[in-house]
């Protein structure tokens, strides 16, 4: 069956007669009549009955009219599903990132994508590295953002976005909120609010202070940065944080001090090497990457440099 003959037989049950179906369609009503005599050679059993040049439909074209109904719906919604597609307003995305970058920049660019992508929908998962990671290789996610590891993991193609410094947060009213950065010995005797065991930030923190011999006085532990910092504005202690947390914080009762020496990392974006991006997942990430000049801009977090300009993501997507 071809469809030019199944869109004339759906217009005459429809219309009632040959001329009002050819006037729909937009074509002669020769060309209607001999669409539905091939249709009805082609299905095997009497769609009309046909007397002094008049087609009545039989029992079996009303009941074969309900399947080509259908059949056509579906035909014209993947037409406009296709439309859809093609103009970047159909998907369904899913990116996982750490908590601190769903909390903050990450909701500026979804809320930007849909308003030009009102048709897209985008689920935000906030995840720890490890979790992160393994949505990526289960291919439970199309993109991830989260930080560069000291070695790269197998399948997952690791673009560096920005570099970041550690930040020593805590309550304007400290004794170490004093101009200039902080050494990392002096904050040998102050209680640290952590985030949990196992995460990549506080695994480097323990490394730096196992270096220069410090050991710390762990108060409080919490899985969100959100909750470290709500904590340090009580009072539980002093915490080494991302720089993006600054966005949370109300600096008239929170401040971040830089510290010395430096503890860096990367933002990244991750994808796995074996599956393409959508054309609608790479507008996202576009938008992603406004957020982050931002960031750099407000001196939040610093350009790392050429890589990133030669990166296969592009910025004028956005």
């Amino acid at each position: 069956m071809k469809l030019p003959e199944l869109k004339a037989f759906d217009a005459f049950m429809t219309h009632g007669s040959t001329k009002a179906a050819a006037s729909v369609l937009g074509i002669g009503q020769p060309v209607v009549s001999r669409q539905l005599a091939s249709l009805e050679n082609r299905v095997g059993f009497a769609l009309f009955i046909r007397k002094r040049n008049h087609l009545t439909p039989t029992p079996e074209a009303y009941q074969f009219h309900e399947s080509v109904s259908r059949m056509l719906a579906q035909f014209d919604q993947i037409q406009a599903d296709a439309r859809a597609i093609a103009n970047k307003q159909m998907g369904n995305i899913v990116i996982a990132a750490q908590p601190i970058f769903c909390d903050t920049f990450l909701l500026d660019a979804v809320a930007r994508f849909r308003v030009e992508h009102p048709g897209v929908s985008v689920r935000l998962v906030d995840a720890g590295m490890e979790v992160l990671l393994r949505m990526l290789a289960e291919r439970n996610c199309d993109m991830a953002l989260g930080i560069t590891l000291e070695t790269e993991v197998e399948g997952i193609r690791t673009t560096p976005l920005a570099r970041c410094e550690a930040r020593c947060v805590m309550p304007t009213g400290h004794r170490l909120n004093q101009p200039g950065p902080i050494p990392l010995p002096r904050l040998r005797s102050e209680p640290f609010v952590e985030l949990a065991a196992g995460s990549p930030l506080r695994t480097r923190v323990e490394n730096m202070m196992q270096r220069i011999e410090v050991e710390r006085n762990i108060a409080a532990e919490m899985r969100h940065l959100s909750g470290v910092c709500a904590l340090v504005g009580r009072g539980v202690g002093v915490a080494i944080a991302d720089p993006v947390v600054e966005l949370l914080l109300n600096p008239h009762e929170i401040v971040s001090k830089p510290l010395i020496p430096t503890i860096d990392w990367e933002i990244a974006m991750m994808e796995p090497r074996d599956r393409p991006l959508s054309t609608v997942a790479q507008e996202l990430q576009g938008f992603i990457l406004y957020e982050i000049d931002g960031l750099i801009d407000r001196g939040v977090v610093q350009r790392i440099g050429e890589e990133i300009e030669q990166s296969s993501i592009s910025r004028d997507s956005r």
